[in-house]
Order: C-alpha cells, then structure tokens, then sequence
C-alpha cells in the first residue's frame, strides 16, 4: 500500500515538473534559415569600416575626398556602421557576429587553400575535401547540407540556391540534389516564370561584364522572386561582386558592393519578416566564403600564399540565437561549423550524419 503511494505521488510529481522543464527547455522557433555569403569580403571592412590608406586614386577611387565623405567616420565603429548599417544595427545587434581579430575572435576556413570553391564546399558540406583544389566548374563530389535536407520529407521542394558565380550550381549541386540552383547567366526556368522573372533572365543575358558572373543585382532579384512564388524553408544566396571589384584593384566599386549587399539582405529580411510563414520563425546567417590580405597591395588577392586570408567573418540573427552582439574573447568559430550550425536550427543533426562536418557553433542555439 505504501509502496503504491509512493509511486503515484513520484508520478504525480514529474507530472508537475513538466511545464517547469518545458519553461527550462524553450522549444526551438526556426523553421526557415536564409544563408547568404559574399565572396571575398575581408573581415578588416567588417569590423573597421573603410580604410583610409586605400581610398587613393591609386586604387580606381576617381574622388577620394567624396568616397570619405561617404564611408570615412572617426572611429571603427563609426565606420562600419557607415560601410554596413544593417548588419551593425539589426544583425549584429539583435543577433552574433564573429570574427573581429582585433577583439580576440577569430573565424577562418580549414581548407587551406583560401579561396572560392574551396571556401563554398566546406560551408555547404562542413569540411574541407582535398578533391576540391581549384575552381574549376564541376559537381561537388560531396552531399551538401541542402541535398541532405531536400531528401529529407519536410524539406523536399523546400531548398533553392542563387548565385552569381556560375559555380555556385555546381557547389550546392542542385541538379543531383533535386532542387532549383540558378547562377551565373543561367535562366531560371522554374515555373511559373512570370514576367519578371522573363526580364531578369533577358537582361542578365544581355548585361555582360565578366564572363563567369553577373551583377548581384541578377540573382538577389531573382532569389527575391522566388522567394514570393515558392516560400522556400532554406535559401542559399552567393553574391559575387565584392570579389570582382577586389581583384581589379577598385576599392571605390568594393566598397559600394559591400554596401549594396548589405542593402539586399535589408530588404530581403523585411521581406520575408512580412510574410506569415517567414515572420519570427527564420534565421539568418551571412559570411563570406574565404578573407583577404592586408593593404596596401595584398587586399587585392586571397589565396594559399597569403595566409591572412583564411579569415573571415560570420553573423547570425534569429528568434534562437541570443542576442550578444559582436563576440569577443571567444573560442574560434569555422567555416567547417556553418552546415551543422544551419541543420540543427531546423531541428536536424547533420553532425551525426557526416562526422566528419564541424559542430554546430555552440552559442548560435543553445541546447
């Protein structure tokens, strides 16, 4: 009799206990997670803003003393707020940034070889593979995190990446994968191809500057076209110009891509914030796919022979993530980590899956 007593009261007390452990244990609220990387963006603007020593007109700036105006402020703060304000002001204020060296955080790629393909395949499969050597445009021998969502039920026809470098289809692999990657100058042919999305497709075409890649502006209004017709739960976007303008040694023009990025993720979280199924259930997460070198003259290139540009940097901003703002005196984050990071906020653990990927970047979630 006592014996009985004593099991149902245990009982009725873990019965209690419950919404306690519930209250402990808040229910993760991400259902949808938007990935955008820039190429080549150096952490060094990131975190400092606009550096004086290269608004020369050495560096393609036709007025210096009107690109100051712009983007020159007196402290670092001052002016990366001025380069990027809504990554300062919303993303990083309301969410985590990593990867300013000068605070003792450090984000970097593992793959050694600090440049694109390379930098793209380990965020998209989380970890460096030492097939992929150049950038070559050729199917990722890997499954990418986006392929092992699509095959999973409450995923398929869910995932869509967009890039500008004509690469990105085949780093995400989306034809193998079974779901929509459109980059380079690519229709996108999805239906419905509406009326916009038929002019985008003709004047991408008929705008040609590089030969492997449009302007942003192709695949950002492109995805942001999507996005509308198809509500994808994952969205991968790669966008390509702060690389171009790097590599041609126009600081001015990089400096402006940079901004403009920052622009489009603005108007693409304001978008899908309007959107019921979107509002307060998606997590964003923005970097780049590998760093740069120090000015004066290596700020042009990344590679191999330039160590420092395995840096990069890495943000993150949703109804899961803590609101900590710019971390300092922290662990190193990797690039490796991004793909398990983006699974586990939609509930899927892609580190059992590929032990081989980067654990998830432990303060984006808590457990």
């Amino acid at each position: 009799m006592n014996r009985r007593f004593s099991q149902s009261r245990r009982a009725l007390l873990l019965v209690a206990a419950l919404p306690f452990a519930s209250l402990a244990q808040p229910a993760r609220k991400t259902q949808n997670v938007i990935l955008v990387m820039t190429d080549g963006l150096r952490w060094q603007e990131v975190f400092r803003g606009a550096d004086a020593a290269l608004m020369i007109k050495e560096n393609d700036v036709g007025d210096p003393d009107a690109l100051k105006k712009t983007y020159w402020r007196d402290t670092p703060q001052a002016r990366r707020e001025a380069l990027m304000p809504f990554l300062w002001r919303t993303i990083a204020a309301g969410g985590q940034i990593y990867g300013n060296r000068d605070r003792h955080s450090e984000a970097y790629v593992t793959n050694g070889h600090n440049f694109s393909y390379p930098g793209y395949s380990e965020t998209l499969c989380g970890f460096a593979d030492p097939r992929i050597d150049s950038n070559k445009n050729v199917p990722n021998p890997n499954v990418t995190v986006l392929e092992w969502l699509n095959h999973k039920p409450a995923f398929r026809g869910k995932v869509a990446a967009f890039g500008a470098w004509n690469v990105i289809a085949s780093a995400a692999n989306g034809a193998r994968g079974g779901f929509v990657a459109n980059a380079g100058y690519d229709p996108l042919l999805a239906p419905p191809v509406t009326p916009e999305i038929a002019l985008l497709n003709r004047v991408k075409a008929d705008t040609r500057i590089w030969d492997d890649e449009p302007f942003d502006s192709f695949p950002f209004h492109t995805a942001m076209q999507y996005v509308k017709l198809h509500r994808p739960r994952v969205l991968f976007l790669s966008l390509g110009e702060t690389d171009e303008w790097a590599h041609a040694g126009n600081y001015e023009e990089y400096l402006r891509s940079a901004r403009r990025v920052d622009q489009f993720i603005e108007e693409l979280w304001k978008t899908v914030q309007s959107m019921p199924q979107y509002r307060g259930t998606t997590t964003l997460i923005f970097l780049a796919d590998h760093g740069r070198g120090e000015a004066p003259v290596e700020w042009k290139s990344h590679g191999e022979k330039i160590p420092d540009s395995k840096y990069i940097w890495m943000a993150m901003l949703g109804p899961d993530t803590a609101a900590q703002g710019e971390r300092a005196n922290v662990p190193a984050v990797t690039q490796s980590q991004v793909a398990a990071t983006l699974a586990a906020l939609l509930g899927e653990d892609y580190a059992a899956a590929v032990p081989n990927a980067g654990k998830r970047v432990a303060d984006v979630l808590p457990r």
